[in-house]
């Protein structure tokens, strides 16, 4: 059964986000509070925890994957962004958008949409997501927790507990968001989803 730690919202507590870090360095998967509801996260080269998020959330080769930034500097180095993407993408974040992009020779093969090379990238508006991203000292592996027959994330850890405790390997505790993230394709140059960022305005 998976641990349940419930982390501030506001002041992350360092012991609970090592926790959770450990977890993920040691090959597990976690479930993990941001901006846009809960997300099951591993680490980024972490074949394994890869393919166990796949099969909680019945998704195959196609399904692009997101990489969970710090700052705009570390999402730079993983996917080719160019200038009016570069400007959209600044204008936007942190906040609950992800950005489909060709990744970079520093995102692992496994990672990457099979086909197309493609990846997810984002800067979540939330400080226990940016606790654990900064306290594993690189990226980290996500995929937003909507389970299979779903429409929207889960949203608390006791939620997360009851349905995936046994398939989880740790549960950080905390507020989320409202609803999953907008995701902007920005190789297609189309809306793939809307969400909880709000798209007015926004011109691909």
């Amino acid at each position: 059964m998976a641990t349940l730690v419930e982390i501030h919202p506001e002041n992350p507590q360092a012991r609970y986000v090592n926790k959770v870090v450990d977890v993920l360095r040691d090959g597990g998967v976690a479930a993990i509070p941001t901006d846009s509801g809960y997300a099951l996260v591993s680490r980024m080269a972490n074949k394994s925890g890869l393919e166990r998020i796949r099969t909680i959330r019945k998704v195959g080769e196609k399904h692009d994957f997101t990489l969970l930034c710090r700052d705009f500097a570390q999402l730079g180095q993983l996917v080719i962004v160019d200038n009016p993407d570069f400007r959209l993408i600044k204008q936007l974040t942190p906040g609950p958008y992800t950005f489909i992009l060709k990744g970079t020779k520093e995102v692992p093969n496994a990672t990457l949409n099979k086909k197309k090379k493609t990846v997810g990238v984002r800067i979540p508006d939330h400080k226990i997501t940016q606790a654990i991203v900064e306290a594993n000292q690189e990226p980290v592996l996500s995929s937003t927790l909507i389970l299979p027959g779903e429409s929207e994330p889960l949203r608390t850890g006791e939620e997360v507990e009851e349905k995936l405790g046994h398939e989880v390997d740790i549960i950080a505790g905390g507020p989320v968001g409202d609803g999953a993230t907008t995701v902007l394709d920005l190789v297609i140059r189309e809306v793939r989803r809307e969400g909880a960022g709000d798209i007015t305005g926004i011109e691909l």
